[in-house]
């Protein structure tokens, strides 16, 4: 046979070694969901995105598609001495939950991919450009008149190639981690089999949304609302994007698909997950794959739920969100402002213990000390009305005479004062001196504790008792809100119990909305229950001061410990709002920014439960955040309204 005739069989060989191999790809057989799935898709006219930057990857997943199963199921695998994991994977991402027992740890290494990692519980000394850095989780505590910290949750991303080492604290650590592509090293240590010799990676188009090498606490990055009552903190390095998924009672997600894989796990609560046409209720703990364009949806009980979501590439329609909600945020925040401590009464002056009511007036903060033990007693003898510098030093104008609360500039220099447990709105000069009581008594009998107030263009004051005072015997039927106009006198304009507990009252800067928030609701602990929950309600303000069109206004976010227990408590408090009609509002959860319509634009973290805010500095674009024996600031792009002599 001539080398002509030989080189051309050749050719003939590997061609018909081509075709055989493309008919067996034809025919190979689709996943068993995959037929299902077409046809729901069809039948739900449900939209699809078409992605082509996602590479092939032979990783195959120790979790079956569409299955749910519990995070306790899988077998434990030993990454370190003293360092046990949970594992599931995917085909682009591997997520680890890892045990550290005191003072383990995890040898030098050179990452092999990205590594997005959170402390979960406990503490951790992270390598991070050569120098060890602790990182650690802080849980939310229950308040008490004394104490409320807000949780923290450290977190780092680090890039491919980078020095990686941890060592555990004394008490040892829980941390999560999330690498992409997926570790080999870990999987063989897991056991999976036919593991290929190398990953693909992927080129994306989005760039990582945090800093390399940076720690950061997960509680100062913000939501992003998804769907209505669906809220996400977004985590993305350059192929995986991190999902923590808070979801509202009652709300849904819809059937829908996406071509991007995602790995599930339920953090707290249940949630009824949509699989194709069937649903599988999933709690916490449970796990699931949904591969890229599967059908899925989900439905949320009275409980709400938090999932963490893992997606792989990351999510192009879910990062342009976190984008426009981030400049809503920022056109008020400024996205290098951080929040700073201007006084530690706990450490300098005379003292503060659970500050209130702060007003911005000539050039100085006046706010109270109420005074408060870990029981909620107060105690007037050490109660004071605060005098605080732009520097945070301080003085009290008033100590001992009264519970001081909300205060309220007056136009003529003078502050109107809540003294709560004194039964009575008064009148006070900045030196200290009442000069009169502008109200105590409703139908005859006193009222019952004053907390917070707002005056309007007429010289009028609102003002809202939610009975928060130590007798046992109240004078009032119920809580309430109240005017005081001008010319003197009281009446009620919202009824008794309406709300739970009416707290904090703004009014917006054409005078001709009310705003009242709702601090507790479907509480064991609390004797109302009211319609109002965890809102910030609106009412048309009348000319005489007498309100109506009482309406749902501005939806605060709960805490999980809330929810847990059926609970509708925002823990809502003071508020101040600036000249556009945004609203600020002291929550549990964080100080909550809305714009003029009720819209959610984000939460600024404080290390401690803030309980009230205003605006002042020369300019009117500082932020004062008082909370317990602190006090914070921050600055902003927006002035605040300016109450008292103009």
């Amino acid at each position: 046979m001539c080398k002509t005739t030989k080189i051309k069989n050749r050719w003939i060989s590997a061609l018909l070694l081509i075709f055989s191999l493309l008919a067996v790809s034809a025919c190979a057989p689709k996943p068993d969901w995959k037929a299902k799935n077409d046809q729901l898709i069809k039948e739900k006219n449900l939209p699809v995105r078409i992605r082509k930057d996602i590479p092939k990857s032979n990783i195959v997943s120790n979790l079956e598609a569409g299955v749910v199963t519990s995070i306790n199921k899988l077998p434990v695998t030993d990454i370190a001495p003293g360092v046990k994991a949970r594992l599931y994977w995917g085909k682009g991402t591997l997520v680890a939950w890892l045990t550290l027992e005191p003072r383990a740890e995890i040898p030098q290494e050179t990452l092999p991919g990205e590594r997005l990692m959170f402390v979960m519980k406990g503490s951790i000394e992270q390598l991070i450009k050569g120098a060890r850095v602790e990182m650690k989780a802080l849980g939310r505590e229950e308040p008490d008149g004394t104490h409320g910290r807000t949780p923290r949750n450290d977190f780092v991303y680090l890039e491919k190639a980078a020095q990686n080492s941890l060592r555990a604290g004394e008490q040892g650590a829980d941390i999560l981690e999330v690498y992409s592509p997926p570790r080999l090293d870990y999987l063989k240590k897991a056991g999976a089999a036919k593991l290929p010799t190398k990953v693909p990676e992927g080129d994306f188009p989005l760039s990582p949304t945090v800093e390399p090498s940076q720690v950061y606490d997960l509680s100062d990055i913000q939501f992003t609302e998804l769907v209505p009552g669906a809220h996400s903190r977004l985590v993305s390095g350059r192929g995986a994007q991190l999902s923590f998924l808070r979801m509202d009672p009652g709300t849904n997600f819809a059937h829908h698909v996406h071509p991007e894989e995602q790995l599930m796990i339920v953090l707290r609560g249940a949630i009824d997950e949509i699989i194709l046409d069937g649903v599988t209720r999933m709690e916490k703990g449970d796990v699931l794959l949904l591969p890229a364009d599967m059908v899925h949806g989900g439905a949320i009980g009275d409980l709400g739920c938090d999932v963490l979501d893992v997606f792989w590439p990351s999510r192009t329609d879910y990062d342009d969100k976190r984008v426009k909600q981030l400049q809503a945020f920022h056109d008020v925040i400024p996205e290098d402002a951080k929040v700073e401590l201007l006084a530690d009464g706990a450490k300098q002056g005379p003292g503060l213990v659970f500050t209130e009511g702060p007003k911005w007036l000539n050039g100085k903060l006046y706010l109270s000390s109420m005074y408060f033990d870990a029981k909620w007693n107060g105690n007037p003898k050490k109660s004071a009305l605060v005098e605080m510098d732009s520097d945070g030093t301080y003085r009290y104008i008033s100590h001992g005479l009264m519970q001081t609360n909300g205060t309220m500039p007056l136009a003529n220099g003078n502050l109107a004062v809540c003294d709560m447990f004194g039964h009575r709105v008064i009148e006070m000069t900045t030196k200290g001196q009442i000069v009169k009581t502008l109200a105590n008594a409703y139908a005859g009998k006193p009222i019952d504790g004053p907390n917070d107030l707002v005056t309007d263009a007429r010289g009028g004051i609102y003002f809202t008792d939610p009975q928060f005072t130590p007798d046992v015997k109240k004078h009032q039927p119920g809580r309430a809100v109240y005017y005081i106009p001008a010319k003197g006198g009281l009446i009620q304009v919202i009824g008794f119990n309406e709300f739970a507990m009416p707290n904090g009252i703004l009014l917006s800067p054409d005078g001709k909305t009310l705003f009242v928030n709702n601090t507790y609701d479907n509480e064991s602990f609390w004797n109302v229950d009211s319609d109002k929950d965890n809102w910030v309600w609106a009412y048309d303000a009348n000319e005489d001061g007498t309100v109506k069109n009482g309406r749902k206004f501005a939806r605060l976010f709960l805490t999980p410990e809330v929810l847990d227990r059926k609970g509708r408590s925002s823990a809502a408090d003071g508020m101040t709002i600036d000249e556009n009609g945004g609203l600020y509002v002291a929550t549990y959860i964080g100080l909550q920014v809305f714009n003029a319509k009720g819209d959610f634009l984000g939460i600024i973290n404080t290390p401690t439960y803030p309980v009230s805010c205003c605006f002042g500095g020369d300019d009117m674009k500082t932020l004062f955040i008082v909370s317990y024996d602190k006090v914070y600031k921050i600055r902003t792009n927006v002035r605040g309204l300016q109450y008292g002599p103009q």
